[in-house]
């Protein structure tokens, strides 16, 4: 498993404040108002109280300045409290959009981590195994033959490519690379040399050398002319026994909209030659490519297209190619199985191909790639089993391996996380009873208010996690245990026309809550009052907080 990333605890202001994340700048005054009634100093005459009011007030004052401020809560929004402290920010232009303060942020942390990994090399590897089980579907075997499983399965070709990064400077880049093919007991390897130079924001150009069945020569380059073109292009010579064969590459780029590019291409490798247009479109769940190609001796229509789900962290692609090849369609989907780890499974049909499964298993910059060729016709019983089988086999590792991995993982990361935070924690914990003790006025006045009109009381409020989910709640005050902690004084506090309603997704940023078991599932338990009807109520960490119940 990974070595988990442990994330400092931050506080978030739309939570402090009871706001949504989309609030307007009348709430974001409005909640500060309401919590400055508390908060502030003036409304405390005893020096202690007043002290303690003043540290929450501070915090207040910030959330306030963050949110009402376009620039810092675009930051805030898109990168946390860490994002405002980040160093090189006063570059950023003021009206910068969304997009380009992650872009700025992202560069100066890549800058940062640059001159610490300066001198150190980035890897990447990529090792394909072919597999042949053409026999296992369609058998050429006799009646003399034992028929077997294991005869039938063959590997017909192996690659393996490896690269190595060598930072010569700030802007100078060396690229040791090669890569060796074995496929039906013959072989052939290749070892190339690029030198790449970032030429400012205007592009980059690399040249490149390389051996192995003859020697080749030549460069790339990529070129921006302002913000909605740019050209790339490639030109290789590769030398063979009868002259130099060349290769040549070129295209222009032209930015649509926010979201699609159109790719004009021209391609000359030997006696072939084509003509491609292309227009892709990138958004945040959807990825789509079509593609028009008019060449010799093959011209083809494709389109491609990739389903994200962000919140399961997969995605499905569908993909498909016509012309006088033939056709191809492909269908697979990918999943992140861990912070560093993704698999990927996809069945490829198509005529002359035949039917074909891909597996692919990624790890951070390796990847390792089985094509595994099941037959060479059309056969709805390779279908299935290509489809079928890798569904199956992936929720049994789920079950049996990568489940408990994950379980006795989350557990060393929240032991790891309380040790990290131990500090901040216990500063947390002292924030929200300073809090509590500062509601006093204000709890007294709610409640007489409500008790006035027979509205919203909290009679009992307990947030954390519970050994009994079942106990009776007012039971819950006999117990001693600090896996939970009594949140009836904040939740009443956040009482607003008989009604309270919570934006926050986790409850223990509220005022007056803490978390009194890091990285654990809480619930909250409520038992009110309400128009002389007393109601019990048990929420999960992300569930709506909106009492009364409708």
């Amino acid at each position: 498993m990974d070595d988990p990333e442990i994330l400092e605890i931050e506080d978030d202001y739309y939570a402090f404040l009871n706001i949504p994340r989309d609030a307007t700048i009348e709430q974001i005054n409005s909640a500060y108002k309401n919590l400055s009634r508390i908060y502030h100093p003036d409304k405390h005459l005893n020096p202690e109280a007043k002290k303690n009011a003043e540290i929450i007030f501070n915090k207040l004052k910030t959330a306030h300045e963050v949110l009402t401020n376009p620039e810092k809560r675009n930051i805030y929004d898109l990168l946390g409290i860490k994002g405002l402290q980040a160093e090189g920010w006063e570059l950023i232009h003021r009206k910068a959009s969304p997009n380009e303060i992650r872009e700025e942020y992202e560069r100066l942390q890549r800058e940062k981590e640059e001159r610490r990994l300066q001198q150190l090399t980035n890897a990447k590897g990529n090792i394909t195994l072919n597999i042949n089980c053409t026999d296992i579907f369609n058998s050429y075997e006799t009646d003399y033959d034992e028929p077997s499983l294991l005869s039938s399965i063959e590997i017909s070709g192996m690659s393996m490519f490896q690269s190595i990064e060598v930072p010569l400077a700030e802007s100078n880049t060396a690229i040791l690379s090669g890569n060796l093919n074995v496929s039906n007991g013959q072989g052939n390897g290749r070892f190339n040399l690029t030198a790449r130079r970032i030429l400012s924001s205007k592009g980059w150009i690399e040249l490149d050398m390389g051996a192995g069945n003859g020697v080749t020569f030549g460069g790339k380059g990529l070129r921006n002319f302002g913000k909605r073109f740019f050209v790339n292009g490639s030109l290789n010579m590769s030398v063979r026994q009868n002259g130099i064969v060349p290769s040549l590459v070129g295209s222009l780029a032209v930015q649509l909209d926010r979201h699609t590019i159109g790719y004009l291409t021209y391609t000359v490798a030997g006696l072939s030659t084509s003509l491609s247009t292309i227009v892709e479109r990138n958004s945040e769940k959807n990825y789509v490519n079509l593609t028009f190609s008019l060449g010799l001796p093959h011209s083809f229509i494709g389109c491609n297209y990739i389903r994200r789900f962000t919140d399961h962290e997969a995605k499905v692609k569908l993909s498909g190619r016509i012309g006088t090849f033939g056709f191809l369609t492909e269908y697979g989907v990918e999943k992140k199985v861990s912070k560093y780890s993704s698999v990927h499974a996809s069945v490829m049909i198509g005529v002359p191909s035949g039917i074909a499964l891909k597996i692919r298993f990624i790890r951070s910059t390796q990847s390792y790639n089985f094509m595994i060729q099941l037959s060479e016709e059309i056969i709805p019983a390779a279908i299935f089993y290509a489809t079928t089988v890798p569904i199956v086999s992936y929720f049994i590792l789920k079950k049996c391996i990568l489940e408990p991995m994950q379980a006795e993982q989350h557990k060393k990361v929240v032991e790891k996380k309380k040790e990290v935070n131990e500090e901040k924690l216990q500063q947390k914990k002292k924030e929200a009873q300073v809090e509590v003790s500062l509601m006093a006025a204000q709890y007294d006045r709610i409640c007489i208010e409500e008790e006035s009109k027979n509205g919203l009381i909290i009679l009992y409020a307990f947030y954390g996690i519970f050994d009994d989910d079942n106990i009776a709640i007012d039971e819950l005050v006999q117990e001693d245990d600090s896996t939970f902690i009594d949140v009836k004084i904040p939740l009443q506090c956040l009482t607003k026309d008989s009604e309270i309603l919570v934006h926050t997704t986790f409850k223990y940023e509220l005022p007056g809550f803490y978390d009194p078991a890091i990285g654990e599932d809480k619930v909250l338990k409520v038992q009110y009052k309400f128009k002389n009807i007393v109601s019990t109520v048990t929420l999960n960490e992300k569930e709506e907080i909106k009492l009364p119940l409708k």
